[in-house]
């Protein structure tokens, strides 16, 4: 019959060869492979059996349990060989989904203005939303919301006659990332569920509003692509409810609301933190145009915030 598997951090706690982390003729990473080859034949039962043992999330399709026990255990084989320095991953992450103004089949001259901006903070040492921000924005061009848009988003023409436009709640977003220390004190990255909300809706708010786009916003984080990378699946399978779904979690929340769609794409960035993913930057926006960015370039924080000048 099968061998059962062993894994556990007591069977290999032997002398650990100083050899560079690239060296794979390194003893660590034999024993990674072997355990990863082990991993591959458990079944679902005995992933969840093995996850519960180590106090680890047991829910999610079997793809996403083997990723969570392999990345649980080459993170604890790691560590004991070369300790992760805890300021090396940025101190936070700012979620943001925004809504726009939108009619039924969108018409391709139709421009979508920002009607939500909302940020959720999420604390990467603590793994917790440690704050929200949201504020409704008034639309310019369409300021009558279409009975679609309405239906969609909850957001009613009422509570847009009542707010502030762009160039005055982007300043509100400032200040709240500003007192929150955000590019100061601690660093972070911005962080959305595709490409649209940064190189789309803000791209054409901010030349809507006349101003420059921020320099907050240039670089960011596409979950969409760091799950299909990690979990190793296509991308019509990363839409918000499918990611959620293969985690074995529910939406939570009125879905196309800005703030609570921000709140659940913060708790699947939760779960591939828990599962060892390094959420980092891989889309920019460079004159004004959307660009991918290397899984090998340099961890860097997005800057203190600012609000931009207008354009001339």
């Amino acid at each position: 019959g099968r061998q059962p598997c062993r894994i556990s951090d007591q069977e290999t706690n032997g002398k650990i060869s100083t050899a560079s982390l690239n060296d794979f003729s390194d003893p660590v990473y034999k024993e990674i492979a072997i355990t990863n080859g082990c991993i591959n034949r458990m079944t679902r039962d005995e992933l969840r059996s093995k996850l519960a043992e180590f106090k680890l999330e047991t829910r999610g399709v079997k793809d996403v349990l083997k990723k969570r026990l392999k990345n649980y255990y080459k993170k604890q084989k790691l560590m004991q060989k070369d300790p992760i320095n805890g300021d090396s991953y940025y101190d936070y992450i700012c979620v943001v989904d925004f809504e726009a103004t939108c009619e039924e089949g969108n018409p391709p001259e139709f421009i979508h203005e920002i009607i939500e901006f909302p940020i959720v903070l999420l604390n990467t040492r603590t793994l917790e939303i440690e704050d929200t921000f949201q504020q409704y924005v008034k639309p310019e061009i369409n300021p009558k919301l279409s009975n679609f848009c309405i239906s969609l988003t909850g957001i009613t023409q009422d509570i847009v006659d009542k707010a502030d436009t762009f160039p005055q709640v982007l300043q509100n977003v400032v200040e709240w990332m500003r007192q929150r220390e955000l590019g100061t004190k601690y660093s972070y990255s911005m962080l959305t569920d595709g490409s649209w909300d940064m190189s789309k809706f803000l791209n054409i708010q901010c030349r809507t509003s006349r101003i420059k786009y921020p320099s907050f916003a240039k670089k960011w984080i596409n979950i969409r692509k760091s799950y299909g990378n990690f979990y190793k699946v296509p991308r019509n399978q990363t839409k918000l409810t499918i990611m959620l779904e293969k985690l074995g979690m529910n939406y939570d929340g009125r879905p196309h609301s800005g703030l609570d769609d921000s709140k659940n794409i913060a708790r699947i960035a939760i779960r591939m933190l828990q599962d060892g993913c390094e959420l980092r930057v891989n889309e920019r926006m460079h004159a004004g145009q959307l660009m991918t960015v290397s899984s090998s370039a340099p961890l860097e924080g997005a800057p203190a915030p600012q609000m931009p000048r207008y354009r001339n």
